[in-house]
This record gives structure tokens, C-alpha cells and sequence, in this order.
């Protein structure tokens, strides 16, 4: 399998979040099957109703060896930097390929599957897998089924299989990121023609909370137990929406909702933080409703799994991340990394990119973690 060809295959799906991604989790299994995997699904049912897929695959027998993860949702495009060809019909220009999914995270999903494919299933000491979820752009739900469903899941952890979780990072080897806890607080009025005294303004009834919330909002950017310098911003980057969702000036406003999504960091309790905006909400009678929380990742940077990956990637010292990935979720794997190909800066921008040498790298450095491991 070619690295470039399966990644604007992949690219060609268009696996937006909100999109069913059976079609894309098809195609993908059909290559797994075709690399030599055994393979096994995981199908629900999103809260809007629409179908959704994971695919799980094993080469080889026995158990432990590798595991590489990936997702094959991806955000929207909208806009995109070239009216046509679009977001979904991918572009080589020069040294990089243009498409949604290129950096995040389809072109380092192409390179796990070539990888895979480049191997003899005779020379594996012990497997190699792979994970493809859905809905990791949207709290990682796909992940969160394949830990509930999947029996080869259950099966690494079991084993202590060591994971790969391929999001953008260069190539250079993760240790940890952030964690990611999300809510609303919703205050209801009453609309009305503004000239009378019929409604009920929700806004008025959100302006004390949110007063209280901005001192817990400076809390977290003054007080150091909420902060690390590991890293880059050290702060949880407590971030504060609101929308009225009035959209003229004669309505009184029905509703006022406040949204807050937030990136705690190793060994920090998100839940206080959560708790205490939900006794804050309750105080002045608006609606709490928690959304996201997902922990951060972390792993000894000393771990002999660490040192190895340095090793194997002929690098000295591994990084923390800001983003999340679905590693979150894999908690029960010991031992894990975020590591691969592309640039987050490229993610989830207008023009997405991933350059073909990381492609190539990718690829590369794939097949020497399955030599390394499982061979």
C-alpha cells in the first residue's frame, strides 16, 4: 500500500463529525483485511441518531506487541481556502497534500495502515493493531465505545500492549496533554416586545453568576496550583462563551447560555472546578449541565517506554501537548505516547496541509516501531 495513495483515498470520505463515518470505517477495514488483519467492528448510534463505526484490526498471534490508534472523523470545513477542488478532493501542491484530514488525522492513519501492510505477518513475534474510531473531534465517543465493546481492546490492555496514539506532533514523542472538561449554564426568561413589561430578561439573570464565574476564570490564571510550566500555555486556559441567541433588539432575550470548556493538566481535579460552578449556577437558579470530562494524559517521561520510544525516534527528551486526543480514554493502557506525523498548527485550519516528507516519515518510522516491538 502507498502512504499517499491511501491518504487522499481517505481524504476523498467526507467523515465530518456530524456525517455517519461508515463509509470512511469500510474502506478502512477493507485495507486492514487486506494488510493481513483480523478484524473487528464496533457500530452505535450517535445522540442525533446518525450511525457511526470503529474498526479494530490484529496481525499476528499472540498477544502484548503494538497498538496504533487513530480517528477518521474530522472537523468542517467551512470555509475552505480554494472554492474547488474542495476541502474533500485532496490536492498535492509542491511538497504538501491539501485536504481536510490531511495533518488531523488521516495522513497519519494512511501511514499505520502501510505500515502494517509493508510487514510480514510470519516475522511478528507478537501483533500489531490498529484502532480507528469515530468521533474523536467530538468528545471521543468512539473511543469511548471501543473500551466498552471491543474484546481486541480488552485484549491489549490485558497484555500490556504499548500505544501509539498518532496525532499530529512532527514525530516527536509525547508524554502527556491536557485534559478536557466542558459545560453550559443556561438561564431562562421569557420573551416578549421589549416596549412592555411581559418578559422576563435571561440575560439580567446570567450577569451575577458570570461575575462570580470571571473571579474563579482570574483564580486559575493567578493561583499556581493551577498552573504548570511543562506547558505551553501553563494555564488550564479556562475559556468563557456566551450567546443570547436574540438576534433583534425589541425581543426580550428567552435564554442566555453560557459555555465554558477548559484543559486541565496532570494531577490537577478538574471536578473541583466543575463542582464549584455548579453550586455557583444553583445559587442563582440558572441550569447546569456538565459536557466534557476527560482527563489528561500523562506517563512517567523516565518510563523504560518513553526512554525506548526516544530511542527508536533518535531523540533526547519527550514533550507535553496542549490538545487531546482519545488517549484520554484509553487510560487503561499503561503504557502509551501521542506520536506522529503532521503539524498541529495545520489541524483544523482553512487549508490544511501535511507535507509529503512527514508522510514518507510516517510511514518510515511506523514499520521501525513494529521492528522494534513486535519483531
Amino acid at each position: 500500500m502507498k502512504t499517499l495513495e491511501l491518504a487522499q483515498q481517505l481524504i476523498r470520505f467526507e467523515s465530518t463529525s456530524r456525517l455517519t463515518n461508515v463509509p470512511v470505517t469500510d474502506f478502512v477495514e477493507a485495507r486492514m483485511k487486506e494488510a493481513g488483519c483480523v478484524t473487528e467492528r464496533i457500530d452505535y448510534i450517535d445522540k442525533f441518531g446518525v450511525a457511526k463505526s470503529c474498526v479494530v484490526g490484529k496481525k499476528g498471534e499472540g498477544t502484548g506487541g503494538l497498538g496504533f490508534f487513530a480517528h477518521n472523523d474530522v472537523v468542517p470545513a467551512d470555509p475552505w481556502y480554494i472554492t474547488s477542488p474542495g476541502p474533500f478532493e485532496p490536492v498535492v501542491n509542491g511538497d504538501k497534500l491539501y485536504g481536510r484530514g490531511s495533518c488531523d488525522m488521516k495522513g497519519s492513519l494512511a501511514c499505520m495502515l502501510s505500515a502494517t501492510a509493508a510487514v510480514d505477518a510470519s516475522t511478528l513475534k507478537q501483533p500489531v493493531y490498529v484502532t480507528c474510531t469515530a468521533d474523536e473531534e467530538v468528545g471521543y465517543v468512539g473511543a469511548r465505545n471501543v473500551v466498552e465493546h471491543s474484546k481486541f481492546y480488552r485484549e491489549m490492555v490485558e497484555h500490556g500492549t504499548k500505544g501509539i496514539i498518532g496525532e499530529p506532533t512532527m514525530l516527536q514523542v509525547i508524554h502527556a496533554h491536557k485534559g478536557t472538561f466542558g459545560f453550559r449554564v443556561i438561564s431562562h426568561g421569557i420573551a416578549a416586545h421589549s416596549s412592555t413589561d411581559k418578559g422576563i430578561n435571561a440575560n439580567l439573570k446570567m450577569i451575577p453568576f458570570l461575575g462570580e464565574l470571571k473571579w474563579i476564570y482570574d483564580e486559575t490564571m493567578e493561583d499556581p496550583r493551577w498552573q504548570n510550566e511543562e506547558f505551553t500555555p501553563p494555564t488550564i486556559s479556562f475559556n468563557i462563551g456566551i450567546n443570547d441567541k436574540t438576534f433583534a433588539g425589541n425581543i426580550t432575550p428567552p435564554q442566555s447560555i453560557c459555555t465554558v470548556y477548559f484543559r486541565p493538566m496532570p494531577g490537577m481535579d478538574g471536578m473541583e472546578l466543575i463542582e464549584r460552578v455548579r453550586q455557583l449556577a444553583e445559587l442563582h437558579e440558572l441550569e447546569f449541565q456538565p459536557e466534557h470530562m476527560n482527563p489528561p494524559l500523562y506517563v512517567d517521561p523516565e518510563s523504560d517506554f518513553v526512554q525506548e520510544m526516544l530511542k527508536v525516534a533518535g531523540q533526547t527528551a519527550s514533550k507535553t501537548v496542549a490538545y487531546g486526543t482519545d488517549g484520554a480514554v484509553f487510560q487503561e493502557l499503561k503504557e502509551k505516547v501521542v506520536f506522529g506525523p503532521g503539524d498541529i498548527a495545520k489541524a483544523h485550519t482553512h487549508d490544511e496541509w501535511i507535507t509529503l516528507e512527514q508522510l514518507e516519515a510516517g510511514h518510515q518510522m511506523f514499520g521501525k516501531l513494529i521492528s522494534h516491538f513486535c519483531q
